[in-house]
Parts: C-alpha cells; sequence; structure tokens
C-alpha cells in the first residue's frame, strides 16, 4: 500500500490514469509551473517503479501511464490509497472537526482531538474560526464550558442541512473521501438508498439531476443517522404540493422507516417533500407557469436589465422559458430555506463578471419589494442563464457546421452554458440534441459526427470529447477545427485607458478612503454624477467586488456613467478588500449606457489578467507606459 508524499501527487495520478496529458494542461489545473509538474512526475515515477509503471512524456500529446507489470500496479488500485489515518492539512482539519461536531452528541475537547490528530491544540485553535465561520452561515453556533469543552447548538434543520452540504462537497471533490465510509458517518444503507431512488424516481415520473439526486440520497443518509442517534424533526408544516411529489415522499418516507425500523414523524415526510421539490427538474413552456412570482421575478429581472444595462433580452423565449423553469423550484426552496450548493460559483464570478454583475443589481433592486432573499449559490445559478442570454444575442454572426449530441445531465443552466461555451469557441458546431447520460448508455447508434460529455463515456460508433462545466484551453483545442484570432482586448486598452487615470498608491488607504478620492476625482472630470459614488458603495457591500488573484473591479449598480473610463491603481502595500482578502490591482470602472455594448469586452479584459495570473507583472508596472506593455504582453499570451 502506497501513500503519496503530498495531496498533489495523489491528485496528479489520478488525473493521468484517465487521459494523456500535456504539461501546460496540468500547470494549469493544479496551478503550478510546468517546472514544478515536471518534478512531480519525477517524483510519481520513483514511487511507481517499485510498482512496475512509469509515466512516459511523447512529444505532441503528453504524459502517459505505461505499465509494465499489471500484478504489480494492481496493488497500488486499492481503494485503501486514498484513505487517510489523520487529517494533515488545514482543509482536512476543517472538515473533520465539522463533523465531530455535527455529529457527536457529546462536548468535545481540543486536547483530545490534538492528541489524536497529532497536531498541537494552538493548531486546531486556529482551525477552530474556520470551522465557525462555516457554522455561522446555518446560524449554528459552538459554545464552550471550562472543563467539559465545545457542543454545537443549533436547529435540526440546520445541522442536517450543514451535513449533507459537508458530505456532498466532500463528494464533488473527491468520491472515495475517508468521511464518506460508512463507519464514520454510519450510513450503511447508503447503497439501499441508491437502488431505492432510482427506481422511485423513474416511477413517479420526476427528474432530478444527477446532482440533485446524489444530493437527496445524502439527505435521506443525514436523516436516518439522526433519527437512529435520537434526534427525529418534530416540528416542519408545508403546504401541499404536487401529487406526484407528495406520493414519492409517503414512499421515501416508508423506506426510511423500514431502514431505522422506527416510525417516523410528519415532519420528515413534509421535509421529504420539499426537499423534492425544490430539486425536480421540470420540462414546461412558459405558458404552462401560472405561478405570479415566478411569471413577474422573471419579468421584473429582464425589465431591470434592459432599462439599467440596455440589454434587450425581454423577447428571448428560450430565456423566458429556462428561468420560469428554474425560479418555480427556486422559489419553493427560498421559502423553506433550502439550500442547494453551486460548486460553480467561484468559476461564475470568473467568467460571467458581466453578466453576474446584471443579475445581481436586478436581484438586488427586487428584493427591495420582496420578503424573499437569495443567497449566492441561487444568484450563481440565474447568472448562467442572463449570462447565455447576453452571448445569444450579444455575439452573433458565425457559421455553424458539425453535428454533435451533449450528454449532459446535471442541470438545466449548466446545458445552456456549456451550449454557449461551445458555441462562443466554435460556432461552427450545431447542437442537435442533449440527453441524459442514461439515455446515452441505451443507445445502441449515434448519428452525430461526435458527442461531447461532460462526464466520461464508453465509446460507441462516435469518438466522445470530454469537457468541464467551464472547459479548460486545452479541452476546447481538442474539439478545434478553428480558432478565433481575438482583437477586442488591445482595443480596449487602447480606449478607455489613459495616463490621466493610471496612479501607484505610495501611502495606505482603506477601501473607503480610496473610493471617496476616485469618485470625487471622476466628479470633478465630468465622468459621473453625484449618484456614483453612493452606487459603488452599495454595490461592494451586497458581495465583493474582488475578482480573484488579488485583482478587484469595483463599480457602481448599473451604467451611471456619463463617459466611460477605467481608473487603474496599482496598490504595492495593497488595500484591505474584505473575508481576509487583500488587492493589489484595482480597476474602477465607470461604464456609460453609450458604451455597453463594449462592456462585456471590457470585463473579458479582466478576467483574462486573473486566468494568465498578471497581478504580480502589472503590479511592477513603473509608470503607464510599462503597464500597458505588460498588460499587452499577458494579454498576447492566451
Amino acid at each position: 500500500m502506497v501513500r503519496f508524499p503530498y495531496q498533489r501527487l495523489a491528485n496528479l495520478f489520478d488525473a493521468l490514469q484517465l487521459e494523456i496529458l500535456p504539461q501546460e494542461e496540468l500547470a494549469k489545473r493544479f496551478a503550478v509551473s510546468t517546472r514544478t509538474v515536471r518534478a512531480d512526475i519525477t517524483a510519481l515515477n520513483d514511487i511507481l517503479e517499485k510498482y512496475g509503471a512509469q509515466f512516459v512524456h511523447t512529444r505532441g500529446s503528453g504524459y502517459q501511464l505505461c505499465i509494465e507489470n499489471p500484478e504489480l500496479f494492481s496493488a497500488l488500485q486499492q481503494p485503501d490509497r486514498l484513505k487517510l489515518s489523520t487529517p494533515r492539512t488545514v482543509t482536512d482539519r476543517v472538515h473533520y472537526l465539522l463533523q465531530r461536531f455535527l455529529t457527536s452528541a457529546f462536548s468535545l475537547k481540543l486536547e483530545d482531538l490534538a492528541d489524536e490528530w497529532f497536531v498541537s491544540r494552538g493548531t486546531l485553535q486556529n482551525d477552530m474560526a474556520e470551522v465557525r465561520e462555516h457554522l455561522a452561515r446555518y446560524q449554528l453556533n459552538i459554545e464552550a464550558k471550562p472543563r467539559y469543552g465545545m457542543k454545537l447548538f443549533g436547529s435540526e434543520l440546520a445541522i442536517r442541512a450543514c451535513l449533507t452540504d459537508l458530505l456532498f462537497e466532500l463528494h464533488t471533490a473527491n468520491s472515495s473521501h475517508p468521511l464518506l465510509t460508512p463507519e464514520v458517518f454510519a450510513v450503511q444503507a447508503l447503497p439501499q438508498l441508491v437502488d431505492f431512488m432510482h427506481i422511485l424516481m423513474s416511477q413517479s415520473a420526476i427528474r432530478l439531476t444527477d446532482e440533485g439526486e446524489q444530493y437527496l440520497i445524502f439527505y435521506c443518509a443525514v436523516a436516518i443517522k439522526r433519527i437512529t442517534d435520537g434526534y427525529p424533526l418534530s416540528d416542519f408544516m408545508v403546504e401541499e404540493g404536487d401529487e406526484a411529489v407528495k406520493q414519492a415522499s409517503s414512499r421515501l418516507a416508508a423506506e426510511i422507516r423500514r431502514l431505522v425500523a422506527k416510525e417516523i414523524s410528519p415532519a420528515e415526510e413534509a421535509y421529504l417533500r420539499v426537499n423534492i421539490a425544490a430539486r425536480r427538474m421540470q420540462n414546461v413552456m412558459p405558458t404552462e407557469i401560472n405561478a405570479d412570482d415566478d411569471e413577474a421575478l422573471v419579468d421584473y429581472i429582464l425589465s431591470y436589465i434592459n432599462a439599467h444595462y440596455n440589454y434587450d433580452l425581454q423577447g428571448d423565449a428560450q430565456l423566458r422559458a429556462d428561468l420560469l423553469t428554474h425560479i418555480k423550484t427556486m422559489i419553493t426552496r427560498v421559502k423553506y430555506q433550502i439550500n442547494i450548493p453551486n460548486p460553480l460559483l467561484a468559476n461564475i464570478k470568473q467568467h460571467y463578471p458581466m453578466a453576474y454583475d446584471v443579475t445581481l443589481a436586478a436581484i438586488s433592486s427586487w428584493g427591495k419589494y420582496t420578503p424573499y432573499s437569495l443567497n449566492e449559490n441561487e444568484i450563481g445559478f440565474l447568472v448562467l442563464h442572463i449570462g447565455v442570454g447576453l452571448e445569444r444575442h450579444y455575439n452573433i454572426g458565425y457559421e455553424r457546421h458539425p453535428q454533435v449530441m451533449l450528454v449532459c445531465d446535471t442541470g438545466n443552466s449548466t446545458i445552456r452554458m456549456i451550449q454557449a461555451q461551445i458555441g462562443r469557441k466554435y460556432p461552427q458546431i450545431v447542437m442537435t440534441r442533449v440527453i441524459s447520460l442514461r439515455d446515452y448508455e441505451q443507445m445502441a447508434h449515434i448519428d452525430e459526427d461526435f458527442i461531447i460529455s461532460n462526464a466520461r463515456l464508453t465509446e460507441k460508433n462516435k469518438p466522445v470529447v470530454v469537457m468541464s462545466p467551464f472547459p479548460t484551453e486545452y479541452q476546447m483545442e481538442q474539439l478545434g477545427k478553428l480558432v478565433l484570432v481575438d482583437r477586442t482586448r488591445p482595443y480596449m486598452l487602447e480606449k478607455f485607458f489613459d495616463q490621466q487615470h493610471f496612479m501607484i498608491l505610495e501611502e495606505a488607504l482603506s477601501q473607503e478612503q480610496l473610493f471617496k478620492r476616485i469618485c470625487e476625482q471622476l466628479e470633478q472630470e465630468g465622468y459621473v454624477g453625484s449618484d456614483f459614488y453612493p452606487s459603488v458603495v452599495e454595490r461592494e457591500a451586497i458581495v465583493s467586488t474582488m475578482l480573484g488573484e488579488g485583482i478587484a473591479l469595483p463599480h457602481s449598480l448599473g451604467l451611471l456613467a456619463k463617459k466611460t473610463v477605467v481608473i487603474t491603481i496599482l496598490s504595492p502595500q495593497g488595500i484591505s478588500w474584505g473575508d481576509g482578502e487583500i488587492a493589489y490591482v484595482i480597476f474602477l470602472l465607470a461604464i456609460s449606457k453609450t458604451d455597453y455594448e463594449e462592456a462585456m469586452a471590457i470585463y473579458d479584459l479582466f478576467v483574462t489578467f486573473v486566468r494568465e495570473r498578471s497581478m504580480s507583472r502589472l503590479l511592477s508596472s513603473e509608470n503607464f507606459e510599462s503597464f500597458k506593455a505588460i498588460a499587452i504582453d499577458c494579454l498576447s499570451r492566451i
């Protein structure tokens, strides 16, 4: 049995078992240099030598696993390879601490855990700050009593939600994570739940995404554990809903009753009903959805975007249908405070910054007139729909030729997003149909030229191209017939950046002081009015404008500028941007309605800086001319 000396080696080993990858792609996936990749491959080969295998580099294709002794190599592939006896990293310790507090009926002492995990009490004390912050999102808190230790307090629904989210997060990152074993969570019924859930949803004609079904299975496992441990739900009521959902929840409650050998309260069944309804996918036309809240919200979002950003999406029937379908179940989740994870949230903010701001502004305005409050995860899902709609109408004019089938079963928004990504990069592609993983497995013959899938498939009579929801550059090249030459970003630099609005801050400033100084300058120069500064402050208060990699993009809610300009601020000392983040390169945007069509390209410029990790190079600029030269060089590398 082998244990890799650090986690990146284990991840690298797993990635290269699935496909042949060049070192440039590996460097991007693991956020390291190509030199580090070569060093890791050498370290891996030193380990694999004892197991009759090596990673061999082939020019033009990449690293490939070559197995000389299959018998020896099979020992390396045992599932136990991934098991950890103790948490070794900060992330692991936080996950282990969450698991302990969420499942323990007694108080816990950090001294005992420190001895068990071979770390100091001080180390765990530092980790507890992140644990408390994570639990606070669910209105859970930890109380400490001298000589007794620490214990978790909060509602049963919150504990279950936090525990289920943790399970789902760990499963998404690594399905073989040691905290997912039956020994840890006592969920021996999980295999039975998987089989039962497949049959139940099929017979009930209720369609869930693969992720939605997996989440529901994990919730049922958590419910079984909590009921078994003596923590049933006793007080939860729900309105009468769809008959199919009601019947499915009754059958699921009966199955849980059988597995725990205890009576199930009506509250348990009611909460199961809400969970099913909140994750149900509905293939309906807009005219078939009659809920006033759904229609009102869609109308408000689209009219707000048109009025404040000059993007007219109100006539997009596909966008309206997608939004209505999503919002119908979203409102159920919001009403009953059911949170569904959005694993793509960080990528959404980075890849769709313009759509994120447009959607956030609309939702923030709508929130002033409604009791509903949407969290970042829900907003992120709406951003995907709006982003796709923007791309569909404001990036047009391409020819499409190859016939392609998309295999994807992770939700309507993800499907639209993948279609938009492919359409933007390879517009000659014609997407003939979209099917689920299960439907694909049942097909004997494929008529299309090839298949694009978000998961690895067994090839049939046509080749399969695997693509993640936010495809890497390498994955897009695999599709490759045509690569579009981009001339937009250098043009943006020339048009909207100038010497007058470039500054290097030598003194230390707070975020508030920076905003006030820059907005006053813009107002004096006639670029903005008096309403610009408060709007910038309001936008920052909603969600941080930190884009990533030390680069921040403060701006107003809506297009309030009289003339478009970008203020470039370099701060070698850094400016605190909230949530422990520091901004070193700040681009304050003032965008006017007359330049709204070019606004998306401006955002894309900054996204490129983040992707290319350009902050350090940009920060080294001595003046505006050197900044512009470095920026153009960074943009030319993509």
